[in-house]
Formats: structure tokens, sequence, C-alpha cells
């Protein structure tokens, strides 16, 4: 079965003004709890990556986790969490950035990654971009090579696209 990214949208649960009034929120828990469109997912966001697979999947919290550590298996890399502050037991590298709703810091343990190592970040949403930045931002300060980005959702009226142009960027479902 291969379903496209407009049918894809029929998993993806819009939740209006959370978290605050004016954000459309996509939920895709939906698509989750569907074991045959999970797997789908996820083989779509790995095909772009499995002929020059990374070394590490850093998934951004938290979302970013579930199909971020599922990629890491299909392509046979480790997987990093990459977390909001306060949340790792280890000695980080922090770096702030701006959300559609404000702001926040992105946190990883600061031996998560060796110099050299080709690193994917992935995350279920592209928004203003803030977050993928900053996640970027963390890699490279740990002398990662950060091969690409990949996204579930992209928001493209949000413009977050911009903020990665130095980035290889894949997204499968764009509103």
């Amino acid at each position: 079965m291969s379903t496209s990214p407009e049918e894809l949208k029929r998993y993806v649960r819009d939740v209006p003004d959370y978290p605050q009034k004016g954000i459309i929120f996509r939920d895709i828990t939906p698509l989750l709890g569907d074991k045959t469109i999970f797997r789908e997912v996820v083989e779509m966001m790995s095909s772009a990556w499995s002929a020059n697979p990374p070394d590490l999947v850093a998934g951004v919290e938290a979302r970013g986790f579930i199909p971020g550590s599922a990629i890491s298996v299909r392509l046979g890399a480790g997987f990093v969490p990459i977390r909001k502050t306060g949340k790792l037991p280890w000695m980080t590298v922090m770096e702030s950035y701006d959300l559609e709703y404000g702001t926040d810091r992105l946190e990883v343990h600061s031996d998560a990654v060796q110099p050299g190592q080709k690193v994917l970040i992935v995350d279920d949403v592209l928004a203003t971009g803030g977050t993928a930045s900053a996640a970027v931002r963390l890699m490279r300060k740990l002398g990662a090579d950060v091969i690409g980005v990949q996204v579930l959702i992209e928001l493209a009226y949000l413009d977050g696209r911009q903020k990665l142009q130095d980035v290889n960027l894949k997204s499968e479902i764009v509103y």
C-alpha cells in the first residue's frame, strides 16, 4: 500500500486554539495509532536517507522521538534525544530558539555526538523553523555533519524553511 501525502492528512487531527488561541495544532496521534499508516510513514521518512544513511538520528522532544527512533532502527543508526532544558541527567550543551508562540531552549548530552558523525535531525512538524534550526546549531556545536532535517509535516505558510536554507530539508505532508 502506498498512501499519498494528501491521503495522510486524513490521519492528522486539527486542534484549534492549542496550545493557545489562534494556533492550529496538527495532532499526529491518529496516524501513530494506525499500524499500517505508521509503518508507511516511517518508510517514507527513511527513504531519502537510505542511500547515504546517518550514523545517528537526533529526535527533537517530544513527538520527534517517535518517528525519529523508528527511523534510526530502519536506517541502522543510533538515536540521540534532543530535549527541553533540565530533562537530561548528564553534562549538556544548550541552544535557544523562538517558537510560533514563545521561546524555549534545547539541550543534548555533550558527548552524544562525536565530531564528523553524520546526523539526521527528525521532528514531527516544521512550523516557524525555530526548533529545527536550533537543533541544527546544537548538533553542529558538537561537530556533527548534519546531513539533513526530516519532518513529517511542514506548515509552509509559516515559512520555517527559510531558517534552514543551508540544510537538506524533507517533509512528507505540506499544509
